[in-house]
């Protein structure tokens, strides 16, 4: 059975949905609102549609899907800036000490304070795969796909990329980092105040937030236990991350404490090894390969084996009719 990732159109809104509904909370990027999901469709395809090179805040979205059936699987997202339209904030981790002559003690207090340090950077995001298909490399397929398509539109993005991981998320659907601290400034829980973000963006955080850093000691003991931890489910895309090149360096998110992985996007191990070549056989053998082709709305990726000859590549006959190429056509791959 073989799976693509190729641009996402307008007929797929209910598969948005679909997807939405089963992500459990606390997925800004892919909230259950039919209205804010067509929201994404429109500024995607108009991402798509724009042909010139130059970097401006634009959202790609793209779908997984089976080759054969045409059934959409998962979904993942590329934006190339954020906080340039809408502010982007986080929360930086960061230790104050202090020290008294007198006691002769020092104290290490950890502080949490409000930044648009990432202000301008590029962001992977969105990614869900369904839970049927969590198997055979699909979700590796989604995440790194991102990267060959970065790498095939590098002028579009920026020199620095984030990830934002989920936080810990309890039984309810509720937050405890949420509740122990922003929760008690703007009268919503959680799942609302999620919902609100997703459809129109920081700036109410801007509004009612307070400003001044905020001691760790001083929360309540559940959320202190979840500052920087990804939700149980995305611990294997934080290792996936981590593989990439991505590092945590203290940002969290304000809303639920998960971390924010950051690298430079040149240095993505996907991005920096990416390798544009011409088909010159399709044969079988070789070895695993992730295979992209085309631009923009045509850009289509793949699972498949490549093997380096003379003058271009061999890549598997599974692979090509996935992608649709033959021999002198243009391909970019990088090693699974």
């Amino acid at each position: 059975m073989s799976f693509r990732i190729r641009a996402a159109r307008d007929t797929d809104l209910q598969h948005l949905y679909e997807m939405a509904k089963l992500t459990g909370g606390g997925f800004t990027n892919l909230q259950p609102e039919k209205k804010v999901l067509r929201a994404k469709l429109d500024r995607s395809r108009a991402a798509f549609a724009r042909e010139e090179d130059a970097h401006q805040e634009e959202l790609f979205v793209l779908m997984l899907e089976n080759a054969a059936t045409g059934e959409v699987r998962g979904t993942c997202q590329i934006f190339t800036s954020v906080g340039e339209r809408v502010p982007f904030y986080s929360y930086a981790r960061s230790t104050e000490t202090t020290r008294s002559e007198m006691l002769d003690k020092t104290f290490h207090l950890e502080t949490l304070t409000m930044v648009s340090d990432l202000k301008g950077s590029s962001e992977v995001g969105g990614l869900f795969l369904h839970p049927g298909e969590r198997a055979g490399g699909l979700g590796m397929l989604l995440a790194r796909s991102r990267y060959l398509f970065i790498a095939r539109h590098r002028a579009r993005f920026a020199d620095r990329i984030l990830a934002e991981l989920r936080g810990v998320i309890d039984e309810g659907g509720g937050s405890p980092f949420w509740d122990g601290i922003a929760g008690r400034f703007f009268g919503m829980n959680f799942q609302e105040a999620d919902a609100f973000n997703a459809a129109n963006g920081y700036q109410f955080i801007a509004d009612l937030m307070p400003r001044h850093p905020i001691y760790v000691s001083m929360l309540p003991e559940s959320a202190r236990q979840v500052i920087g931890l990804p939700h149980p489910s995305g611990r294997a895309a934080m290792r996936m991350l981590e593989n990439e090149g991505f590092a945590w360096e203290d940002y969290i998110d304000i809303f639920d404490g998960g971390p924010t992985m950051t690298a430079r996007t040149d240095q993505v191990k996907a991005i920096r090894e990416a390798t544009a070549a011409t088909v010159v056989a399709i044969e079988d053998g070789g070895e695993a390969a992730l295979v992209s082709t085309g631009r923009l709305a045509a850009f289509l990726c793949a699972q498949g084996r490549v093997s380096v000859r003379e003058g271009g590549v061999a890549i598997d006959a599974i692979c090509a009719e996935t992608l649709g190429v033959g021999v002198g056509d243009e391909v970019m791959h990088v090693a699974r």
